[in-house]
């Protein structure tokens, strides 16, 4: 499914502003700003972004963890100023500063996240069964990791995605790494999207940093489950070049990783040049357009940052907190 300019644009744009967030994301918590942890997108961030531009805003969404799901749900429509002073654990967060990072939008049908690896798949499903169900014509976008795929639960899901046809997408962002070991020595095929074939669901695999790639295979997929014709699995092969957490190691089992080849992935890797180059080589934009682009994300990355510093820091009673308890 061929992209138009407009669209390209698009995700050039949300990606910019999705890596320019990283990085900034990265200066608040090594200034001991945030409130919990962070895990670090760096050149990763292709997937999540396809993934969301092109969603409906009453599509449920399930993010990936890797940058706590910002390109994903920035791409979707959300409040970015409330994501920030949610892990800075402010009163202006969407959550009220109370999550750190297991935050949720459900105005945009984000309704949460989990450090319980695999807990989105059944509840990914549930949502689809949901939309079957009501006839909504809704979509479900279920984002994870390669890692994920270990769990019994997602391949309980994918069955029963399969069997009653329901309009989920796996939509698996393939780094080759689990925190610190390296998905060849967990699963014994070279792509995850070899599982899909077991439960009759389509697949296909594209280059994880390629936004545009990706934003074809998701356009493709939405189609094929709004129709009515069941799941898909897509499988983005991208590239993490950090460590798994910020103050972690990055390491590969117990040796450290080539830092020669992470410093060549990040300079011959990094989606947003990439992009910018087809960009260019297209005519689609010029280096003014381009320019300006980066300059807005930066722009918007600044005030988001003055937003949070300027927010009432969360201190809720002992009886605010009680009052989100559902069983002791």
């Amino acid at each position: 499914m061929s992209l138009t300019n407009e669209q390209k644009v698009s995700l050039f744009r949300n990606l910019a502003r999705a890596m320019t967030l990283d990085r900034m994301m990265m200066r608040l918590i090594r200034a001991g700003k945030m409130v919990g942890f962070y895990h670090e997108g760096g050149i990763a961030l292709a997937p999540g972004v396809a993934a969301g531009t092109f969603l409906n805003n009453d599509d449920p969404m399930w993010p990936h963890y890797r940058a706590h799901g910002i390109g994903h749900m920035l791409s979707k429509g959300i409040d970015v100023k409330t994501y920030v002073a949610e892990h800075m654990g402010r009163e202006a967060g969407c959550c009220k500063g109370r999550s750190s990072y297991h935050m949720s939008f459900p105005q945009n049908h984000i309704f949460g996240f989990s450090g319980n690896i695999g807990a989105n798949f059944p509840l990914s499903v549930g949502y689809g069964f949901a939309a079957k169900y009501k006839k909504s014509g809704q979509v479900v976008m279920n984002c994870s990791g390669d890692g994920s795929y270990g769990e019994g639960r997602c391949h309980e899901a994918m069955l029963m995605a399969a069997n009653w046809k329901l309009p989920v997408i796996f939509w698996c962002e393939a780094n080759g790494m689990a925190q610190h070991s390296n998905v060849k020595d967990l699963f014994p095929g070279p792509n995850i999207s070899s599982l899909a074939g077991g439960y009759d669901i389509p697949s296909t695999i594209v280059d994880g940093q390629d936004v545009f790639a990706c934003a074809e295979a998701a356009l493709q997929a939405i189609d094929y489950a709004r129709q009515g014709n069941g799941p898909t699995f897509v499988e983005c092969k991208t590239l993490r070049v950090q460590e798994h957490s910020v103050g972690g190691v990055n390491f590969e089992g117990p040796m450290q990783r080539d830092p020669k080849l992470m410093k060549e992935w990040k300079e011959t890797r990094d989606p947003l040049k990439l992009a910018a180059a087809q960009l260019l080589k297209e005519k689609t934009l010029k280096q003014k357009d381009i320019d300006r682009i980066m300059s807005e994300a930066e722009q918007e990355a600044d005030a988001i940052e003055a937003f949070s510093e300027a927010s009432q820091k969360a201190l809720p009673s002992i009886a605010e907190m009680q009052a989100a308890v559902y069983a002791a």
